[in-house]
């Protein structure tokens, strides 16, 4: 290289330094950027939902939790949730009239 036995020496241990600090830069990129990816995907897999696997028991979508949720608010044969605030709200009057009279 340049002749000088040392100064090559130090030139190699130069290249073969910055080529480590290279590969840990890029490798703590990549980690940060897998990590990222992993929360991505476990993201979707709560929007979309998954399938029962072995130990571990099915979760519904955030679509289908949302239109339970929807039947829950609507009233129906009695047995939403709206349907239930309607009748304790019913049952409260009566008793808040029978306590003013």
């Amino acid at each position: 290289m340049t002749g000088n036995h040392v100064l090559d020496v130090f030139v190699v241990l130069g290249i073969v330094a910055g080529g480590l600090g290279l590969l840990t830069v890029v490798g703590r990129i990549w980690r940060r950027v897998w990590l990222l990816f992993q929360s991505l995907d476990d993201f979707l897999d709560d929007w979309r939902g998954a399938p029962a696997r072995s130990g571990v028991p099915a979760r519904s979508g955030v679509m289908e939790r949302l239109g339970t949720i929807e039947h829950e608010v609507r009233t129906n044969d009695g047995s939403s949730l709206k349907d239930a605030v309607k009748r304790v709200e019913s049952k409260l009057d009566t008793h808040i009239r029978s306590l003013e009279d």
